[in-house]
């Protein structure tokens, strides 16, 4: 009994050591993923002119496109001209995410609208080097979380891992930076680190797809894992994985790997990319959707992991295409909008099926066409580059939509098949 007792006070001690060596807040004001939606921010637009060193990352010019969706820049405080000229002919103006005035309108509108937060994508060449202008948008988004009560977290991307002689544990010693000198999970004022089951949450995305070039059995990514579960300091942490859309049945766009299996068993949440897997062009997609997010979920509670549905409003990814893939040039608007109602059907699936939490694709990604944030209905016109519209949709369309499907998430309004409509 001596011996028992004994080492029951060992362990409660051991127990309380880790707690105090613990960087995270004890406390968040969303201590679970349960009942929100969150989005994926990529903050990575920058402009000639706002002291990022970046002439027009991410936006392109006239003779290389950048974007195929272009913002509705009328309440940002701080905008940059482009070459890009408007049916006015006036010149198009960007803005930047470098601005700290742009981050905190982002998180104004999630407010307003009732976006719950952003997972903050966090790319490994980012990790790699640890470029100054990423930790400034970063900075400034856990400011504006803050301020705004959204929840934030973050998504490490694996794109930019390369094929050989490279692994991704230096997500180790970036997760302490990001905890140390950012205070991620502890930032000043309001926490609002997401966290999940009471832990902090941490997303890795690009595990266990069939066109990455690097090998999931040799990256060092259950290094990574245990590392974000289990260190005593900067561990205690709930990880979500990034899978591919067929990833249960490891076919299509998966690697035909078991051990992707053994990994998503390591974590704690999995969320499968299917952006791009389906379209309203496509006759019953719905149908099949539904049944993919059903057998999904019926595997993840068999498992005890947490399933994370992800929506999109469309897709489009011409521009970049025609450079990047000469022999695969994407058609602009090749999963069209329709207005919201492809977006709207997808939300109401995952809904109607009693999926507690979910990912949408994205809040700022004008590149492939995801955005759901302000965008014009009237971007600029060039010989060289085409653009999607909003469908003559106002800009904030997707925004509101998403807002009422979070109330229909958490029970405030009844769950309703049809699209909203504004009164």
């Amino acid at each position: 009994m001596k011996t028992k007792i004994t080492f029951l006070a060992c362990l409660l001690c051991f127990t309380t050591i880790c707690r105090a060596q613990s960087k995270h807040s004890k406390t968040s004001l969303f201590p679970t993923y349960k009942g929100l939606i969150m989005a994926g921010y990529q903050g990575w637009f920058r402009a000639e002119g706002d002291g990022s060193g970046s002439k027009r990352f991410a936006y392109g010019n006239e003779q290389r496109g950048g974007m195929d969706m272009w913002p509705d820049v009328t309440e940002y405080a701080k905008t940059y001209q482009t070459s890009f000229v408007l049916k006015s002919g006036e010149k198009a103006r960007v803005f930047s995410s470098y601005d700290k005035s742009s981050v905190d309108l982002h998180f104004k509108w999630m407010q307003q609208y009732g976006v719950d937060g952003v997972f903050v994508q966090r790319f490994f060449g980012t990790v790699r080097s640890r470029d100054k202008e990423s930790s400034v948008v970063l900075k400034n988004a856990l400011e504006a979380a803050s301020k705004y009560k959204r929840a934030i977290a973050i998504m490490y991307d694996l794109s930019g891992l390369a094929a050989k002689g490279e692994d991704c544990t230096k997500i180790i010693d970036d997760w302490k930076y990001l905890v140390d000198e950012l205070k991620v999970t502890n930032q000043d004022g309001a926490k609002t680190y997401l966290n999940h089951n009471g832990k902090p949450v941490v997303a890795i995305w690009g595990i266990g797809f069939n066109t990455r070039p690097y090998n999931i059995r040799n990256i060092g990514i259950e290094k990574v894992i245990d590392f974000l579960k289990n260190d005593p300091v900067y561990g205690g942490c709930t990880v979500m994985l990034g899978v591919p859309n067929q990833w249960r049945e490891l076919r299509a766009d998966c690697l035909h790997d078991p051990y992707l299996h053994t990994l998503i068993k390591s974590a704690d949440i999995i969320f499968p990319w299917s952006v791009q897997r389906y379209s309203p062009l496509m006759h019953n997609d719905m149908d099949r959707f539904k049944d993919d997010r059903i057998d999904d979920m019926k595997w993840c509670a068999e498992n005890h992991i947490d399933y994370v549905p992800t929506v999109f409003p469309g897709f489009s990814w011409h521009n970049l295409s025609v450079y990047e893939f000469p022999d695969d040039i994407k058609p602009a608007g090749s999963i069209p909008r329709e207005g919201g109602r492809f977006y709207w059907q997808q939300m109401y699936t995952v809904l109607s099926i009693g999926s507690p939490m979910v990912y949408v694709a994205m809040f700022d990604e004008m590149n492939e066409g995801t955005a759901i944030f302000k965008t014009t209905d009237n971007p600029p016109v060039s010989q060289n580059i085409q653009f999607i519209n909003m469908d003559g949709k106002p800009s904030d369309t997707y925004l509101w939509l998403t807002g009422e499907a979070g109330k229909m998430l958490r029970n405030e309004i009844p769950l309703s098949s049809k699209m909203p409509v504004r009164q």
